[in-house]
This record gives structure tokens, C-alpha cells and sequence, in this order.
């Protein structure tokens, strides 16, 4: 699939979307003739914002004068989901992966503009599976205020991939002035996350069902762009953003930490976090500082921002449950420590190897 939606152009007087009639996405699908033009035109051009007025191009294209009217600097990220299973309380693997790259452009100060996206779908996939999945990625994008731009879709034959895999990339706008990053946290500054965490580890192990727990856990899956604009304005001094995905919050404090040659002390009566998620853990026997968020940034401000950027995180409807975790330290540069809630400490490493059972 290769279309261009950032530049609409009338399509071809001859170009008429035909509806799909298979049930199954079959090796065809892929093949490069009318079955894949079919598939294309009935679930991806159908669903995502612009593209049934775009040429069939091989590349979005892009204004550079209407870009950099928006900030100085291009940001570009990309990445791949393979989430078990597709689909889980709170969001699904579109919705994963818009949020994903849509979040990982934000916390770099950057205003997401566009999303290609890339998926790899298995033959014997339903045809009404795919759809459901492509119309989560067109609202989600829709509600992030990107488009969904350009992509490809490759079919593979059973057992070569697990349903569904999705890759995308992203490109945003970096506004003037804005210099957020890992390597710029000074003793003294303040750690904030936005809310509640590790629902969306939990919400994908409790998904799979292999337990057969009754507890509601959904996915805090959403994209951040709005809440992180939100926090830039209240908090001119941040000094950096990160999404605290697979890892969890002790990954990326332990990152912030050894890149910025700093202690970080955490609190652990100062963590969010729901009784459901604690109490999940304590079955597994797993750290909740570990598990995966979809929802969430870990933002580092200078001491005397944090109440009003604790403020604005609070006002925002994704901020509600905001806090501030810890500081940051010139003890033990590079080591990351946590005050328990008995009144000790314990070190906070990075994760080695997997913690069980891996949810994607």
C-alpha cells in the first residue's frame, strides 16, 4: 500500500473503490494485483483521513515552508507492535500503535504532524479482524490530530507471523527555543509522572485470560501530545520527557540517570498506582516499576516549576492522578534508589533479561 495524503489531489476519473468480498485476507491479498488494489481501497483508503482524495503515490509529500513555519527542527521516530492479543480492555494494536509513535515524537518537544504505517498481516487473518484494527488507527490518529500519511502492507503465509504486525514512523515538528533531553537533569530537579501506573501491562496479562482473574484492568493506552503541550506551557524550564513503555518507569529513570551523570531517589508511598495493579503484582510476583505503560511520560522540572507543572498535568483529563515520584540527586551519579514505604532504601536497576510473561 503506498498512498500520499498530506497533498490531496483528485484521484483519476477511473479510480472506483470496489468492496471487498473475501472474508480471510489470503496470500492474493499481497500479490500485487486487483485483489491486493481491493484490499486497500475497501479498508485502508476507507478509513484513514484524506487518503480517498490522495494520488496513488509512492510517498506523502510535505509544504517545508508550511513545516518549519511551525518550529525549527524535524523530529522522526519509528517502531514495530506485536501485542498478544490484538485486541484488549482499553485499546488494541492500532490504537498501540498510533499512541506509540505519536508519544515518542511529543516527549521530545515535538508536535506530531504525520504517521506512516506498515503492516505485515497473516494469511487467514479476518477481513473484519483487519478492519476493526485500521479503524482504531484512523480514530486514534484523528483524535491525536496526525494523519496517517503513507504506508505498505506485505501478506505473509501462516505461521510466518503471529495475525498482525504493525510498524510505524513518525515525523513532527520541534517548536523554537524548546531543548528538552535525557542528558539535561540537574540535582535538585523534580520527577513527575502524569498518573496511574503499569495499567497496560497489566491489563494485557490479565487480557490473555491464563489466570482467569475477574479484575478490571484496562490499558491507559492514549496519545499524550495534548497533555505534554499542556505541561510545556506550564513548565518552561522541563528538562526532559519519556514514555515510560516496555521497562516501565525504572528504565527510563535508570536512562535519565546514567545519561545525565545524576542520582535519582524515588518514593515509593509517593508512586501511583492502582490497589488492583499492586495486588496483580504480588500474585505474579512481579515489580510494578517494570511493567509497560502506554499512557504515561516521566518528565523531570526544575524544583520551583513542579507545583505548577503538577497543576497543569492535574487540570488535563490524562493528568488527573499526576505526582511527583522523586528527585533528582548528585548522590550516586548514574544509581537509581527507592525509599520503601518500611522507611529503608533499595536500588532500582535496570531490567536484566525479560521480566515473565512478556506481553508483546
Amino acid at each position: 500500500m503506498n498512498i500520499s495524503t498530506a497533498i490531496p489531489v483528485a484521484p483519476p476519473a477511473a479510480a472506483r473503490r470496489r468492496p471487498l468480498t473475501q472474508k480471510i485476507v489470503t496470500l492474493a491479498h499481497g500479490g500485487g494485483g486487483s485483489a491486493m488494489r481491493d484490499l486497500i481501497d475497501d479498508v485502508f483508503l476507507s478509513a484513514f483521513s484524506g487518503a480517498g482524495r490522495a494520488a496513488p503515490e509512492d510517498q506523502a509529500r510535505f509544504d517545508l515552508a508550511a513545516l518549519m513555519a511551525r518550529g525549527d527542527r524535524l523530529a522522526f521516530t519509528t517502531d514495530g507492535f506485536v501485542v498478544d492479543p490484538l485486541f484488549f480492555p482499553g485499546g488494541d494494536i492500532g490504537k498501540l500503535a498510533v499512541c506509540g509513535t505519536v508519544n515518542d515524537l511529543a516527549v521530545g518537544g515535538a508536535t506530531p504532524v504525520a504517521l506512516s504505517c506498515a503492516i505485515i498481516i497473516e494469511e487467514g487473518l479476518e477481513v473484519d479482524t483487519l478492519r476493526r484494527v485500521v479503524h482504531s488507527m484512523a480514530e486514534t490518529a484523528h483524535a491525536a490530530g496526525v494523519d496517517i500519511a503513507t504506508g505498505d502492507t506485505k501478506v505473509v503465509a501462516r505461521g510466518a507471523c503471529d495475525k498482525l504486525f504493525i510498524t510505524t514512523t513518525g515525523i513532527g515538528v520541534i517548536r523554537a527555543g524548546l531543548d528538552v533531553g535525557v542528558t539535561k537533569a540537574r540535582p535538585g530537579d523534580r520527577v513527575i509522572v502524569n498518573g496511574l501506573l503499569g495499567d497496560h501491562g497489566a491489563a494485557i496479562l490479565n487480557a490473555r485470560g491464563d489466570l482467569a482473574l475477574d479484575t478490571a484492568i484496562a490499558s491507559d493506552c492514549a496519545p499524550l501530545n495534548g497533555l505534554i503541550d499542556t505541561l510545556i506551557a506550564a513548565a518552561p524550564g522541563l528538562r526532559m520527557m519519556r514514555d515510560a513503555t516496555r521497562g516501565g518507569i525504572a528504565a527510563v529513570v535508570n536512562e535519565l540517570a546514567e545519561a545525565s551523570r545524576v542520582g535519582v531517589r524515588l518514593d515509593e508511598l509517593s508512586l501511583p498506582m492502582r490497589p488492583e495493579v499492586m495486588g496483580f503484582c504480588e500474585i505474579l510476583g512481579l515489580d510494578p516499576l517494570y511493567l509497560a505503560n502506554e499512557g504515561k511520560i516521566l518528565a523531570v522540572v526544575p524544583a520551583g516549576e513542579a507545583d505548577a507543572a503538577l497543576a497543569a498535568l492535574r487540570a488535563h483529563p490524562l493528568g488527573r492522578e499526576a505526582a511527583v515520584i522523586g528527585e533528582v540527586t548528585a548522590e550516586r551519579p548514574g544509581r537509581v534508589v527507592m525509599r520503601t514505604r518500611f522507611g529503608g532504601e533499595r536500588i532500582v536497576d535496570m531490567l536484566v533479561g525479560d521480566q515473565l510473561p512478556r506481553i508483546c
